[in-house]
C-alpha cells in the first residue's frame, strides 16, 4: 500500500468550539474568546508519505527530532507570546528522532508524539520545535542518533552520504503550522473529551539545496483533528487501455483549493506497485484528487482529476490515458529574480505547473504533482526543482534586472490536457483528454527564507502562462521550453 501523507508535501485539520462555560479567558495573540472551562486531552501523531526517493529524487532519509509540539488559541501569536500548550510533554524528556521516509507504525500513521490535557478551546496554531544541530550541554537529547555527527536533523542521500538539514532559529522559534494550514479550521478541544490531531510533514517540499550543496528546511507542514478509525480516500491507478498498474512512477495529489481558489497539493504520495494508494488519517471534509506518471520507456500520461471527493471515499480504479508517440514528458525551464530596492533580494521561492479543468459552470486551476524523468542510455535523469533558492548572482541569465539575484528552476509535466472524473450513482465515469494546445500556468510564490513561509516581496506571488518569446506556455512531449522570466521585487 503506498504511504499516505505530502508534502506537503503530505500537510492537516483540527477544531471546532465549545460553548463557554464559565469566566472567559482573554489572551494575548490577537485572539479572545475562544478558550472555555475544563480540560480536554489531545493526542498527537505525524505522517509524511515520501514522493521524492529514489527513482523519484535523491532523498533516501530525512531525519527530523522533535522535543516538543504546542499549540495556541491566538491567529496572530507570535513566537514569544504567552499562552502556547505543549501537547506532548513526554518529549520534554525523551525527544523524537524520526525518519520521515520510513513506514508508517500503523496504516496511516508514521509515529505517535504524545498526549496532554490542556483548557477546552478552540486552538488557531500549532508549532513543532525541534532539537537544535548544536545543543547546549543541558538540552536533552535522544539516545540515538541517525545523523551520524551531522547535527540531529539531516538528510541521506541516495549515495548514502549524510548531510546535516540546517534549521537556522526554527529550532527555538517552531515549525509553524498557521491557520491557514489547518484543514477544516482550528483545533476544538471539548471539555472531558478527546481529540486526535495528526500533523504531515511535507518533507519532499521542505527541503531546498543551496548552491554551496548545503540542505536547509523551509518547512511545509499542515495539521489536522482526525477521526479515530483512520478513514482516508483510496484509489487504484490503471493504464486506461490495459486496466493494469503503470509500470513506472505514478504520483498522486491530495488538493483543496487556498483563498484565492487555486487547489493547492495538502499531501502527495507515490502509488505502489499494484497502483493502489490510501491516503490517511484525514479530517472530515471534501477534497480533489490529481494523478499524474510515467510508464515504460519514460512514456507520459495525462493528468487525471477526481473533484469533490469526501473522506472514507474508495474511488476505485483510476484510469490514466497514455500519450501515444511521446518518449518523454514536457519539460518547463525558467528563471526566477529577486531585488531589493537597488540591492539584490534573498528569498526562497515554490514553483507550480497549474492546468485548468472544468468544475461545474466555472473552472478550476489544479496544481500539478511534479515528477521526474528517469535516466536512460543516452540522456541524464531530469529533476523537477519546485523549491529553490534565490540568494546568489552569479548564475542570472542575458536581461536580468540589474542588482538582482538569480535562480534557475525546472518542472517536469504531462504534455496532455487533464482528464476529469465525474461522479455517477453507478460510479465515476473520466472524461477524454481533450485536443489541441496544452497550456500551462507557471506559478511563483516568494517567502522569506527559514520564517517558515512568511510571504515577501511585492507581490508575493506572481503566476506567468507565457513563453519566453511571449508566446502561450505549452507542453510539447520530450521538448524543453523556456518559461517568460519571473521577477520579484520589493523584497526584504
Amino acid at each position: 500500500m503506498a504511504r499516505n501523507s505530502r508534502p506537503g508535501t503530505f500537510l492537516l485539520a483540527l477544531v471546532s468550539i465549545v460553548a463557554i462555560a464559565g469566566i472567559i479567558v482573554s489572551c494575548s495573540g490577537g485572539s479572545s474568546n475562544n478558550m472555555v472551562s475544563g480540560m480536554g486531552t489531545v493526542n498527537v501523531s505525524i505522517s509524511d508519505p515520501p514522493s521524492c526517493m529514489p527513482p523519484n529524487g535523491q532523498f533516501m532519509h530525512v531525519y527530523v527530532t522533535v522535543r516538543s509540539v504546542q499549540a495556541h488559541i491566538g491567529a496572530t501569536a507570535g513566537d514569544s507570546t504567552s499562552g502556547w500548550q505543549e501537547l506532548a510533554p513526554q518529549l520534554a524528556s525523551a525527544p523524537m528522532q524520526i525518519d520521515l521516509f520510513s513506514k508508517p507504525q500503523t496504516t496511516c500513521i508514521l509515529a505517535r508524539l504524545g498526549s496532554a490535557s490542556l483548557p477546552a478551546g478552540s486552538y488557531q496554531q500549532i508549532r513543532l520545535l525541534l532539537v537544535s544541530n548544536s545543543p547546549a550541554a543541558s538540552d536533552t537529547i535522544p539516545a540515538n542518533n541517525a545523523c551520524a555527527g551531522n547535527g540531529f536533523n539531516c538528510v541521506v542521500l541516495e549515495d548514502s552520504t549524510i548531510h546535516e538539514l540546517q534549521l537556522s532559529s526554527q529550532a527555538n522559534t517552531g515549525l509553524k503550522i498557521p491557520p491557514g494550514q489547518i484543514v477544516g479550521g482550528p483545533l476544538q478541544v471539548t471539555a472531558g473529551q478527546s481529540v486526535d490531531l495528526n500533523i504531515d510533514f511535507n518533507a519532499c517540499a521542505s527541503i531546498v539545496q543551496e548552491g554551496n550543496g548545503k540542505f536547509r528546511l523551509k518547512p511545509t507542514l499542515t495539521a489536522g483533528q482526525v477521526s479515530a478509525n483512520n478513514s482516508g480516500i483510496t484509489g487504484k491507478v490503471v493504464d486506461s487501455v490495459s486496466n493494469a498498474p503503470i509500470v513506472g512512477n505514478v504520483q498522486v495529489a491530495i488538493e483543496q483549493p487556498d483563498s484565492t481558489g487555486v487547489d493547492r497539493i495538502v499531501m502527495q504520495g507515490v502509488a505502489d506497485s499494484n497502483g493502489n494508494f490510501n491516503f490517511c488519517p484525514l479530517p472530515t471534509g471534501m477534497f480533489d484528487i490529481v494523478v499524474v506518471g510515467i510508464g515504460p520507456a519514460n512514456v507520459p500520461y495525462n493528468a487525471t482529476t477526481v473533484l469533490n471527493v469526501p473522506n472514507g471515499t474508495n474511488l476505485g480504479a483510476i484510469p490514466l490515458v497514455a500519450e501515444v508517440g511521446a518518449t518523454a514528458p514536457a519539460v518547463f525551464q525558467g528563471f526566477v529574480t529577486a531585488t531589493n530596492g537597488g540591492a539584490t533580494g534573498t528569498i526562497d521561492v515554490s514553483i507550480s505547473a497549474l492546468q485548468t479543468v472544468a468544475s461545474g459552470a466555472a473552472t478550476l486551476q489544479i496544481t500539478i504533482p511534479l515528477q521526474t524523468i528517469p535516466a536512460t542510455n543516452t540522456n541524464p535523469e531530469v529533476d523537477s526543482t519546485g523549491l529553490i533558492s534565490v540568494s546568489a548572482n552569479t548564475n542570472c541569465p542575458t536581461g536580468a534586472p540589474a542588482n538582482s539575484n538569480c535562480a534557475p528552476y525546472t518542472l517536469v509535466v504531462p504534455a496532455s490536457n487533464p482528464s476529469e472524473g465525474i461522479f455517477s450513482s453507478s460510479g465515476f465515469t473520466y472524461s477524454t483528454p481533450a485536443t489541441g494546445d496544452v497550456l500551462f500556468t507557471a506559478d511563483a510564490r516568494a517567502a522569506v527564507p527559514s520564517s517558515g513561509g512568511t510571504p515577501d516581496c511585492m507581490p508575493s506571488e506572481q503566476m506567468v502562462s507565457k513563453d519566453a518569446t511571449a508566446a502561450p506556455l505549452k507542453a510539447l512531449p520530450a521538448t524543453t521550453t523556456n518559461v517568460a522570466e519571473i521577477d520579484f521585487s520589493g523584497c526584504t
